[in-house]
Protein backbone atom coordinates (compact mmCIF):
# COMPACT_ATOMS: atom_id res chain seq x y z
CA UNK A 1 0.00 0.00 0.00
CA UNK A 2 1.40 3.40 -0.94
CA UNK A 3 2.24 6.06 1.63
CA UNK A 4 -0.45 8.35 0.21
CA UNK A 5 -3.13 5.77 1.12
CA UNK A 6 -1.88 5.40 4.69
CA UNK A 7 -1.47 8.09 7.29
CA UNK A 8 1.33 8.77 9.78
CA UNK A 9 -1.10 10.74 11.98
CA UNK A 10 -1.84 9.48 15.44
CA UNK A 11 -5.44 8.38 15.82
CA UNK A 12 -6.18 8.51 19.56
CA UNK A 13 -9.79 8.14 20.63
CA UNK A 14 -11.56 10.25 23.22
CA UNK A 15 -11.12 8.92 26.74
CA UNK A 16 -11.95 10.47 30.08
CA UNK A 17 -8.33 10.61 31.18
CA UNK A 18 -7.65 13.25 28.52
CA UNK A 19 -9.44 15.79 30.68
CA UNK A 20 -7.90 14.91 34.04
CA UNK A 21 -7.38 17.72 36.55
CA UNK A 22 -3.62 17.83 35.90
CA UNK A 23 -4.10 18.16 32.14
CA UNK A 24 -6.85 20.76 32.61
CA UNK A 25 -4.59 22.84 34.85
CA UNK A 26 -1.73 22.51 32.36
CA UNK A 27 -3.86 23.76 29.45
CA UNK A 28 -5.46 26.53 31.49
CA UNK A 29 -1.96 27.72 32.34
CA UNK A 30 -1.26 28.04 28.60
CA UNK A 31 -4.14 30.48 28.06
CA UNK A 32 -2.62 34.01 27.79
CA UNK A 33 -4.71 35.61 30.51
CA UNK A 34 -3.90 32.78 32.96
CA UNK A 35 -0.15 32.60 32.22
CA UNK A 36 1.14 34.25 35.39
CA UNK A 37 -1.19 32.53 37.84
CA UNK A 38 0.11 30.01 40.37
CA UNK A 39 -1.31 26.50 40.46
CA UNK A 40 -3.02 27.34 43.76
CA UNK A 41 -5.01 30.04 41.97
CA UNK A 42 -5.61 27.95 38.86
CA UNK A 43 -7.22 25.16 40.89
CA UNK A 44 -10.34 27.12 41.96
CA UNK A 45 -10.51 28.63 38.45
CA UNK A 46 -10.49 25.12 37.00
CA UNK A 47 -13.48 24.26 39.19
CA UNK A 48 -15.52 26.91 37.35
CA UNK A 49 -14.97 25.11 34.02
CA UNK A 50 -16.87 22.09 32.75
CA UNK A 51 -15.41 19.59 30.26
CA UNK A 52 -17.11 18.20 27.14
CA UNK A 53 -15.96 15.80 24.44
CA UNK A 54 -16.56 16.29 20.72
CA UNK A 55 -15.94 13.94 17.82
CA UNK A 56 -14.15 15.03 14.64
CA UNK A 57 -16.50 17.10 12.49
CA UNK A 58 -18.95 17.79 15.33
CA UNK A 59 -20.06 21.44 15.67
CA UNK A 60 -19.35 23.14 19.00
CA UNK A 61 -21.41 26.24 18.22
CA UNK A 62 -22.64 28.13 15.17
CA UNK A 63 -22.01 31.66 13.94
CA UNK A 64 -24.88 33.90 15.00
CA UNK A 65 -25.84 31.85 18.07
CA UNK A 66 -26.10 33.66 21.40
CA UNK A 67 -22.59 33.87 22.86
CA UNK A 68 -22.71 32.39 26.33
CA UNK A 69 -19.41 30.59 26.90
CA UNK A 70 -15.65 30.98 26.83
CA UNK A 71 -13.93 27.74 25.82
CA UNK A 72 -10.42 26.28 26.02
CA UNK A 73 -9.04 23.41 23.91
CA UNK A 74 -7.63 20.71 26.21
CA UNK A 75 -7.11 17.98 23.63
CA UNK A 76 -7.41 17.81 19.85
CA UNK A 77 -7.91 20.66 17.37
CA UNK A 78 -10.75 23.08 16.65
CA UNK A 79 -11.38 25.11 13.49
CA UNK A 80 -13.15 28.46 13.37
CA UNK A 81 -15.13 29.31 10.22
CA UNK A 82 -16.73 32.62 9.30
CA UNK A 83 -19.20 33.26 6.52
CA UNK A 84 -18.67 36.26 4.24
CA UNK A 85 -21.45 38.56 3.03
CA UNK A 86 -21.34 36.64 -0.25
CA UNK A 87 -22.07 33.41 1.62
CA UNK A 88 -18.57 31.97 1.23
CA UNK A 89 -17.02 30.15 4.17
CA UNK A 90 -13.52 31.22 5.27
CA UNK A 91 -11.56 29.44 7.95
CA UNK A 92 -10.15 32.10 10.27
CA UNK A 93 -8.13 29.90 12.61
CA UNK A 94 -7.11 26.41 13.64
CA UNK A 95 -6.72 26.02 17.40
CA UNK A 96 -4.46 23.73 19.39
CA UNK A 97 -4.58 22.66 23.07
CA UNK A 98 -4.19 25.65 25.39
CA UNK A 99 -5.91 28.10 23.01
CA UNK A 100 -9.23 29.74 23.82
CA UNK A 101 -12.26 30.67 21.71
CA UNK A 102 -15.86 31.75 22.04
CA UNK A 103 -17.06 34.70 24.09
CA UNK A 104 -14.12 36.22 25.94
CA UNK A 105 -15.40 38.92 28.23
CA UNK A 106 -18.26 41.05 29.46
CA UNK A 107 -17.47 43.51 26.70
CA UNK A 108 -17.98 40.80 24.09
CA UNK A 109 -20.55 40.48 21.33
CA UNK A 110 -24.03 39.09 21.94
CA UNK A 111 -23.52 36.38 19.31
CA UNK A 112 -20.64 34.21 18.16
CA UNK A 113 -18.84 35.72 15.18
CA UNK A 114 -17.77 32.33 13.80
CA UNK A 115 -18.70 28.65 13.73
CA UNK A 116 -16.50 26.35 15.84
CA UNK A 117 -16.10 22.72 14.79
CA UNK A 118 -13.93 19.91 16.15
CA UNK A 119 -11.24 19.27 13.53
CA UNK A 120 -10.32 16.07 15.36
CA UNK A 121 -11.66 14.33 18.45
CA UNK A 122 -11.43 17.01 21.12
CA UNK A 123 -11.89 17.74 24.80
CA UNK A 124 -13.12 21.28 25.44
CA UNK A 125 -13.38 23.19 28.73
CA UNK A 126 -16.14 25.80 29.02
CA UNK A 127 -17.06 28.57 31.42
CA UNK A 128 -20.20 30.71 31.36
CA UNK A 129 -20.21 34.48 30.98
CA UNK A 130 -21.37 35.10 34.54
CA UNK A 131 -18.69 32.86 36.02
CA UNK A 132 -15.99 34.43 33.89
CA UNK A 133 -17.06 37.92 34.94
CA UNK A 134 -16.75 36.80 38.56
CA UNK A 135 -13.16 35.74 37.85
CA UNK A 136 -12.42 39.18 36.36
CA UNK A 137 -13.73 40.82 39.52
CA UNK A 138 -11.88 38.41 41.79
CA UNK A 139 -8.53 38.58 39.97
CA UNK A 140 -7.81 42.07 38.51
CA UNK A 141 -4.68 40.73 36.81
CA UNK A 142 -6.90 38.54 34.61
CA UNK A 143 -9.00 41.56 33.60
CA UNK A 144 -5.87 43.48 32.58
CA UNK A 145 -4.55 40.47 30.66
CA UNK A 146 -7.88 40.13 28.85
CA UNK A 147 -7.54 43.68 27.52
CA UNK A 148 -3.99 42.94 26.32
CA UNK A 149 -5.08 39.69 24.69
CA UNK A 150 -8.02 41.40 22.97
CA UNK A 151 -5.66 43.99 21.48
CA UNK A 152 -3.32 41.27 20.20
CA UNK A 153 -6.27 39.40 18.68
CA UNK A 154 -7.36 42.53 16.81
CA UNK A 155 -3.82 43.07 15.50
CA UNK A 156 -3.65 39.43 14.41
CA UNK A 157 -6.98 39.78 12.58
CA UNK A 158 -5.69 42.86 10.76
CA UNK A 159 -2.54 40.97 9.75
CA UNK A 160 -4.64 38.09 8.44
CA UNK A 161 -6.73 40.48 6.35
CA UNK A 162 -3.50 42.03 5.04
CA UNK A 163 -2.21 38.60 3.98
CA UNK A 164 -5.47 37.66 2.28
CA UNK A 165 -5.61 40.91 0.32
CA UNK A 166 -1.95 41.46 -0.59
CA UNK A 167 -0.10 38.14 -0.78
CA UNK A 168 -0.31 35.71 -3.67
CA UNK A 169 -2.03 32.36 -3.03
CA UNK A 170 1.35 30.61 -3.09
CA UNK A 171 2.71 32.92 -0.37
CA UNK A 172 -0.49 32.66 1.67
CA UNK A 173 -0.36 28.87 1.71
CA UNK A 174 3.35 28.89 2.56
CA UNK A 175 2.65 31.27 5.44
CA UNK A 176 -0.25 29.13 6.68
CA UNK A 177 1.88 25.98 6.59
CA UNK A 178 4.56 27.73 8.64
CA UNK A 179 1.97 28.87 11.20
CA UNK A 180 0.46 25.39 11.45
CA UNK A 181 3.93 23.89 11.79
CA UNK A 182 4.55 26.15 14.79
CA UNK A 183 1.29 25.00 16.38
CA UNK A 184 0.98 21.35 15.41
CA UNK A 185 4.37 20.29 14.02
CA UNK A 186 5.98 17.17 15.49
CA UNK A 187 9.23 15.51 14.42
CA UNK A 188 8.56 12.32 12.50
CA UNK A 189 10.14 10.10 9.88
CA UNK A 190 8.27 12.04 7.17
CA UNK A 191 9.36 15.49 8.42
CA UNK A 192 7.66 18.01 10.73
CA UNK A 193 4.27 16.32 10.71
CA UNK A 194 1.25 18.54 11.29
CA UNK A 195 -0.49 16.46 13.93
CA UNK A 196 -4.05 17.07 12.81
CA UNK A 197 -6.21 15.97 9.87
CA UNK A 198 -5.78 18.60 7.17
CA UNK A 199 -7.48 18.46 3.78
CA UNK A 200 -6.87 20.58 0.69
CA UNK A 201 -10.23 22.22 1.33
CA UNK A 202 -9.08 23.17 4.85
CA UNK A 203 -6.01 24.85 3.38
CA UNK A 204 -8.11 26.53 0.71
CA UNK A 205 -10.49 27.87 3.35
CA UNK A 206 -7.58 29.22 5.41
CA UNK A 207 -6.03 30.84 2.35
CA UNK A 208 -9.26 32.23 0.94
CA UNK A 209 -8.92 30.38 -2.36
CA UNK A 210 -10.42 27.44 -4.23
CA UNK A 211 -9.65 23.81 -3.41
CA UNK A 212 -8.29 23.31 -6.93
CA UNK A 213 -5.84 26.22 -6.58
CA UNK A 214 -4.70 25.05 -3.16
CA UNK A 215 -4.14 21.55 -4.56
CA UNK A 216 -1.98 22.92 -7.40
CA UNK A 217 0.15 24.94 -4.99
CA UNK A 218 0.58 21.97 -2.63
CA UNK A 219 1.51 19.69 -5.55
CA UNK A 220 4.20 22.19 -6.57
CA UNK A 221 5.51 22.42 -3.01
CA UNK A 222 5.71 18.62 -2.91
CA UNK A 223 7.51 18.46 -6.26
CA UNK A 224 10.02 21.05 -5.00
CA UNK A 225 10.67 19.06 -1.80
CA UNK A 226 9.15 21.60 0.62
CA UNK A 227 6.49 19.22 1.93
CA UNK A 228 5.33 15.64 1.77
CA UNK A 229 1.66 14.81 2.08
CA UNK A 230 -1.11 12.29 1.66
CA UNK A 231 -4.83 12.06 2.30
CA UNK A 232 -5.68 14.44 5.16
CA UNK A 233 -2.07 14.89 6.31
CA UNK A 234 0.90 17.19 5.63
CA UNK A 235 4.51 17.17 6.79
CA UNK A 236 6.97 20.04 6.32
CA UNK A 237 10.33 18.87 4.98
CA UNK A 238 11.98 22.25 4.33
CA UNK A 239 10.74 25.03 6.61
CA UNK A 240 13.49 27.40 5.42
CA UNK A 241 12.32 27.05 1.81
CA UNK A 242 8.76 27.84 2.90
CA UNK A 243 10.07 31.00 4.62
CA UNK A 244 11.84 31.99 1.40
CA UNK A 245 8.57 31.59 -0.52
CA UNK A 246 6.82 33.96 1.88
CA UNK A 247 9.58 36.59 1.76
CA UNK A 248 10.35 36.37 -1.96
CA UNK A 249 9.59 39.26 -4.33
Amino acid sequence: MSQKRTTPLEAPSIRKHQCTVDIRLEKLGMVPFFWNLDREILQPINNEFSASHFHAGQPIYYEGEKATMLRVVVYGAVKLIRQTEEGKEIMVDMLKPGEYFGNLNELGDDTYSETATAQSDACIMSIGNREFRSLLNMYPSIAVAVLDVTTKKLNSARQQIHHLTTLSVKKRIAHILKELCGKFGEESKVGMLLQLPLSRKDLADLAGTSTETASRVMSRFQQDGLITSGRQWVAITDINALSEVVSSN
